[in-house]
């Protein structure tokens, strides 16, 4: 019997709701608000909309012609976004093509409504599914469904921070779960010491990707246990501990169960490398082959991306206090008659010392081929933290390359936004090459820009003024004083500063002079407005003190009309601050600023960047889009540890530039109007930071970037590595050996130099005991510190057998010089064409 046709939408209107694609599309909003208003307002979560609307209440919906027509355009929409030509699609199909990627992350932001997120790794992985979604690159991503996440903060009525942990039941929220294949809920196992941890699986829809989350919060586990996956960045190390087991272990043994094509695991911080064992450990299983040939086969097919800029921020475990690794993966490690110190060396920077903690970035960098910072100058601070792991080797060769991170721009431009970009550039402009975007920004009038940025600005203030009001029924005696009708003025330049409360983000920076900020403030000619936002996390309490003294000015009676504090930072309200917002004030310590994605978001919404040059910043920053604080330069290498005396000069320094860039810059740019109309230098640099930087800093050339230069390469190897039954992983296990072995049997002779037409003829003998000249490669290499120069390598030509001497040989290279011969030095490395160098071996030899 068919079903009646209401019934059929209301399928229909579910499967809309299922899919995350709604977050990015707005033509969905206006058909969710017509359906029960109060509810998509505050909550903005179709799936819980729609479980909640009353039957009678949908029937009436579905009745109005009007409606019904929107919910068919919205259904043709999903449809044709999921038909349509793809990126990929144009891609040549070879060995190189990774069949599927698997994107493993402790947090994703997606949504408001599925709030498995802390920060900017959740917000960067959650952009990545959905660039990934838009270009059609084959990737799946695995995370953990956790029951009460990251914590929500409130101020209290002392103006200080509280916090919440509020339960999310699964049945609200945009997942479903996965069906095993005799139709329950698909349960992966985990050994755990003495027990079995059943971990249930969820799958969220992200446009054309899989997300699938893990979940221990099973009636089949203890009550302990059920708790592994509670909370999001728990103090508890052993907590911490299970739940990088459940994603790594778990997730591959759901990419398994699931029987995914995975060639390519992409690891997405420190969290998840215990993919690396598992995958290896799978390897094993399939092959016959032992660890370390299998050790081989999946490092070649796994990418690590690296977010900490500090050491002090790698997950570490003591192996004295509690001993979790080797507790928990003792269990894990038995089938397969393997001893748990062998995978715990891989942790620790001195395998031999069972003493040293066990570190899960080590074991990351270790089970990778390839390694990516997350900047251009995060991966030069990478270098420097992983060099202990590349002994003897220039810091600049240490094998961490970058790829800057960028923001899906879909998800955070305004409606305003999304009608200007598509009336100037098309409606599928994020879904392939971005190359041609800037032509269309350029072509259009300043009258529309500067139009288009009012627009934001007014709508950010409805919304601040009702989140205000919101805020204040919501905690009695929070901001009570103050009117929210009367907050900002939408004619006013409006300043945001949003982020998390912690040391190295200086959120007190602008708060260094109270009188200098409030005359800012109240410049009765040239006004500024500023809306702050920020949790600290649970345990800081230095970071909970910022707050409180950003809520108490901003609760002053000369300024509260001027500037507030919103509670509860979020995905929501992120979106409505990098829309409307003139200005985007980021203040860190540098180099503490990996890459700090939030000022990206603003960019294709017309905002513009007031920052220091850390991270991504100091890529884009080129003084026609935006402003810089200071120099950006830092001290102590990249401890990050620096004097109070230190720190509090660059303070000083800095919150003084800061309040010169505002006072003598961009408040008078932003007022200048020589025509009396419009500001045409603030409209210039909107232009050009539109046009230019929001392109290249999105997700689209991010994801592409990974894909070219990280995906098919290691697909490549990986696919040649594991044929023949793992042939070529136990050939290189093998090399590995035989240099380690004899590579103390390598030693040179006297660097000889001679002037020629040409340059400079070096020439240098190398004696190579038992190892043969083709295992190797033989180098001149010139330092170019001190000098203003980049440092020199070119391979040298082996010429003559040394006469009389076994395995000696003559290596020569011409050059022209730029420095002295004294400065050049011949050295030996290890040469494989079928291994990533020195990142899988970084064996090394100088001439003394």
């Amino acid at each position: 019997m068919a079903s009646p046709p209401n019934a059929l939408m209301r399928q229909k209107l579910e499967q809309l709701s299922l899919d995350l694609f709604w977050s990015w599309s707005h033509a969905g909003d206006a058909v969710w608000r017509q359906l029960d208003q109060a509810v998509w307002d505050r909550t903005e979560n179709p799936r819980f909309l729609l479980q909640q609307l009353p039957a009678d209440r949908l029937e009436a919906c579905l009745s109005d012609p009007a409606l019904l027509q929107d919910v068919n355009a919205l259904i043709q929409e999903r449809q044709r976004y999921r038909d349509r030509q793809l990126w990929t699609d144009n891609l040549p199909k070879d060995l190189r093509t990774p069949r599927s990627i698997a994107y493993f992350s402790m947090e994703f932001g997606l949504s408001e409504a599925l709030p498995l997120y802390a920060g900017g790794l959740g917000m960067l992985a959650g952009d990545y599914l959905k660039a990934a979604s838009d270009l059609g690159v084959p990737a799946v991503g695995i995370g953990l469904l956790y029951q009460e996440g990251y914590c929500r903060q409130f101020i209290d009525a002392a103006g200080q921070q509280a916090e919440a942990f509020p339960y999310s039941e699964p049945a609200y929220l945009p997942i479903e779960p996965v069906p095993s294949p005799n139709g329950n809920h698909l349960r992966i196992q985990l050994e755990l010491p003495g027990r079995l941890l059943s971990i249930r699986v969820w799958q969220a829809t992200v446009g054309r990707v899989k997300l699938y989350l893990l979940d221990s919060n099973d009636l089949l586990n203890s009550a302990t246990d059920r708790g592994i996956t509670a909370k999001l960045y728990t103090n508890d190390p052993e907590t911490r501990f299970l739940q990088e087991l459940v994603l790594g272990i778990g997730g591959w043994r759901l990419i398994e169960t699931l029987n995914l094509p995975i060639d390519v695991c992409h690891l997405n911080e420190g969290h998840t490398a215990m993919v690396v064992l598992a995958r290896t450990l799978s390897i094993m299983a399939r092959t016959g082959r032992s660890f370390w040939p299998a050790f081989w086969i999946a490092r070649a097919g796994t990418i690590f991306t690296t977010h900490t800029p500090v050491s002090a921020g790698f997950d570490r475990y003591s192996p004295v206090e509690v001993p979790l690794p080797t507790n928990y993966i003792r269990d894990i490690l038995k089938r397969y008659d393997i001893e748990a110190d062998l995978v715990l060396a891989l942790g620790r920077l001195n395998p031999s010392d069972t003493s040293e903690p066990f570190n899960m970035t080590w074991l990351a960098v270790r089970g990778s081929a390839m390694i990516n910072g997350v900047s251009q100058r995060h991966a030069h601070v990478s270098q420097q933290l992983f060099a202990p792991l590349y002994p003897r080797w220039p810091t600049e060769e240490v094998p961490v390359s970058h790829v800057t991170n960028g923001v899906h721009t879909p998800s955070w431009d305004s409606k305003w936004a999304d009608d200007l970009w598509t009336c100037a550039c098309g409606k599928s402009r994020w879904c392939g090459t971005t190359e041609e975007l800037p032509v269309g920004i350029e072509n259009l009038s300043d009258q529309v820009l500067w139009t288009f940025r009012a627009q934001q600005r007014s709508d950010l203030i409805v919304k601040l003024r009702r989140r205000l009001e919101a805020q204040q029924k919501t905690h009695a005696g929070t901001r009570s004083h103050v009117d929210p009708d009367t907050l900002f003025d939408p004619n006013v330049l409006t300043l945001g500063f949003a982020r998390r409360f912690t040391d190295y983000k200086r959120a007190g920076l602008l708060l260094s002079d109270h009188a200098r900020l409030k005359r800012l403030l109240n410049n009765p000619n040239r006004p500024v407005q500023i809306v702050v936002a920020g949790k600290a996390h649970s345990n800081d309490p230095q970071g909970k003190q910022l707050v409180a003294e950003w809520v108490a000015f901003t609760q002053q009676p000369d300024v509260s009309h001027r500037a507030v504090f919103l509670e509860d930072y979020d995905i929501r309200l992120a979106q409505d601050l990098v829309a409307g917002v003139d200005v985007w004030i980021n203040t860190p310590r540098p180099p503490m600023e990996a890459c700090g994605t939030s000022g990206m978001k603003t960019l294709v919404n017309g905002g513009l960047n007031l920052s220091v040059p850390d991270g991504w910043w100091a890529e884009a920053h080129n003084g026609k889009s935006g402003w810089a604080i200071g120099t950006g330069a830092w001290t102590n290498g990249v401890s990050g540890v620096l004097s109070e005396a230190e720190k509090n000069s660059r303070d000083t320094a800095d919150a003084e530039a800061l309040y010169q860039v505002l006072e003598n810059e961009i408040v008078p740019e932003f007022y200048e109007r020589p025509d009396g109309a419009l500001p045409d230098a603030w409209v210039a640099r909107v232009r050009t930071s539109m046009a230019n930087l929001a392109p290249h800093f999105s997700a689209n050339r991010m994801v592409r970037e990974y894909y070219n230069s990280y995906y098919c390469p290691a697909a490549a190897a990986y696919h040649t590595r594991q044929k023949e039954g793992g042939k070529l992983g136990q050939t290189l296990e093998d090399w590995k050996n035989f240099l380690v072995r004899h590579w103390n049997q390598i030693h040179f002779g006297t660097l000889e130099s001679e002037p020629c037409v040409r340059g400079v003829a070096f020439s240098v003998q190398v004696y190579l005991g038992e190892i043969s000249p083709d295992e190797i490669r033989v180098e001149l290499y010139a330092d170019g510190a001190g000098t203003g120069s980049s440092p020199f390598r070119k391979i040298m030509t082996r010429a003559d057998n040394l006469p009389g001497a076994e395995h000696g040989y003559i290596y020569q290279l011409t050059i022209p010089i730029d420095r002295p011969p004294s400065a050049y030095t011949p050295r030996v490395i290890a040469h494989n064409e079928h291994a990533f160098l020195p990142a899988e071996l970084p064996l090394i030899r100088w001439q003394h």
